[in-house]
């Protein structure tokens, strides 16, 4: 039930606008308004971007009336995950040592969402360079779930899901690494998309191939599936600084409407190897249903990944952790000294992780490439004869700060990422979504939907066809 203009999704809202029934400032000013209010609650956001938002809302007005043509996200308020750039407006990363940095030019994506007619109204938070599966830094602090406070919103994108699920914002992009959007939105009860690499690009410098070990992309994340769809159509297509950068191939809003009754979908809660909680399980043995309501056809299949939950996270770690320590070298050549004088200013976890981390040696990295491999062409088997395969998204539901699970269901577990199923299509490229399930004692349980390289839009069908069986706008916290 919408019971404030916050609520209204992000396509209503681009309707309502042309239509004349709201203005680009009402509805920024109520967004901000709204962020003010709530932000306390939930730490959602790391900064507030009050007059540029202001500045966009009366450009925006202007353009309706002089007749100029409207862009699809026009007068629509939008957060952006501070790892990205929003010109004239700080970049934290969620780090001491970038407090004060501000952009000097906007990210491509963000530059795609402005000429869509989308308006930012702040930069939501993060963990200290979006290196973690919670979201905490030492700037704002730790951002829970609008669902219980006190337990995690999850990570790197946690600040988006926060903003969204509060109704503080209707579109709330983030970056995906390992689960960083995934996560979140399996945590906040929103709909977060991992699109198949190179759909949305990614632009980094110095390292123009940084997003390759291990494939990490901006996703779309919304409270409602075409809320998603819609801001993917504005951000998707190639882009020349970007090597893995591919060409648009679906109208990605009109996949929302597709019927899903010629589709296969493998259903593996686990993957076949991941723990996954039993009161998690449970709700997702209710949820897949829905798709033979749909018409779908759902076969129970345990995919043949070629290596165990332990495995495939060594490769992971030996292959991120390559990526994670070339932060040093962009550190130092900003200026910073992080192995001396601003060791102090990282946090603890992150001079574990990138300071102090032995590094993989490159013979280690090869044998993850082989890992990432198997991995590859066991789903490669599975994708032959299904279009589609539903697991979990994490193993179980938010828990309190600073409290991650050691065990799950009776197994033991690596505690910082041994409990999400996400990293597998991080490491393949292939896309893949969380979408709200259900709930455990009110806390909400993402399902994650994955799909062949570069049929996002099938993705997305399953995903609305989920929505429309089992909606779940009207069970936000107020």
């Amino acid at each position: 039930m919408v019971t404030h203009l916050t609520d209204t999704t992000a396509a209503g809202l681009a309707r309502a606008i042309r239509d004349g029934e709201y203005t680009p400032t009402e509805v920024v000013d109520a967004t901000l308004e709204r962020i003010h209010e709530r932000n306390d609650r939930t730490n959602a956001f790391i900064t507030v971007t009050d007059d540029l938002a202001r500045e966009m809302a009366e450009e925006a007005e202007r353009a309706i009336a002089d007749g100029e043509p409207l862009g699809p996200l026009h007068g629509v308020p939008v957060a952006i995950k501070d790892l990205d750039d929003v010109e004239g407006v700080r970049t934290t990363s969620g780090s001491l040592l970038f407090e004060d940095r501000i952009a000097d030019s906007d990210s491509p994506f963000v530059a795609r969402l402005k000429a869509a007619g989308a308006i930012v109204v702040g930069k939501t938070n993060t963990p200290e360079f979006g290196l973690g599966t919670t979201t905490d830094n030492r700037i704002v602090g730790p951002t829970g779930t609008p669902f219980n406070l006190d337990r995690v919103s999850g990570g790197s994108s946690g600040g988006a899901g926060a903003a969204l699920a509060d109704g503080l914002v209707p579109l709330a992009p983030g970056s995906d690494a390992g689960g960083s959007v995934r996560i979140p939105a399996s945590f906040c009860g929103v709909y977060g998309l991992k699109p198949t690499q190179g759909v949305i690009p990614n632009v980094s410098r110095p390292n123009g191939f940084a997003s390759h070990t291990p494939f990490s992309t901006v996703g779309p994340m919304a409270r409602t599936v075409e809320d998603a769809a819609l801001s993917l159509d504005v951000m998707a297509g190639t882009h020349p600084r970007d090597p893995f950068s591919v060409p648009k191939r679906s109208e990605y809003r009109a996949a929302i409407d597709r019927p899903i009754d010629e589709l296969s979908i493998a259903y593996s809660p686990d993957m076949g190897t991941y723990p996954v909680d039993p009161d998690v399980r449970e709700v997702l043995d209710d949820a897949v249903a829905a798709f033979e309501r749909a018409g779908a056809t759902v076969d129970a299949v345990d995919p043949a990944l070629g290596h165990d939950n332990e495995e495939i996270l060594d490769a992971y770690y030996a292959m991120a952790t390559v990526r994670w320590q070339s932060l040093l070298d962009g550190l130092e050549n900003e200026g910073f000294d992080p192995r001396g004088e601003d060791r102090d200013r990282l946090r603890p976890y992150l001079v574990d992780l990138i300071v102090d981390a032995d590094e993989p040696t490159t013979r280690e990295y090869k044998r993850a490439d082989v890992v990432r491999t198997r991995v590859l062409d066991g789903l490669a088997e599975l994708f032959a004869e299904y279009e589609l395969l539903v697991t979990a998204t994490v193993g179980t539901t938010p828990f309190p700060h600073g409290e991650e699970p050691e065990a799950i269901d009776g197994v033991e577990i690596e505690p910082l990422r041994g409990w999400v199923l996400t990293q597998p299509y991080n490491l393949t490229g292939h896309p893949a979504a969380s979408i709200p399930a259900g709930s455990v004692d009110g806390l909400p349980v993402g399902m994650q939907i994955a799909g062949r390289r570069h049929a996002d839009d099938e993705v997305i069908a399953a995903s609305a066809a989920l929505e429309r069986q089992r909606p779940w706008r009207d069970e936000y916290p107020e």
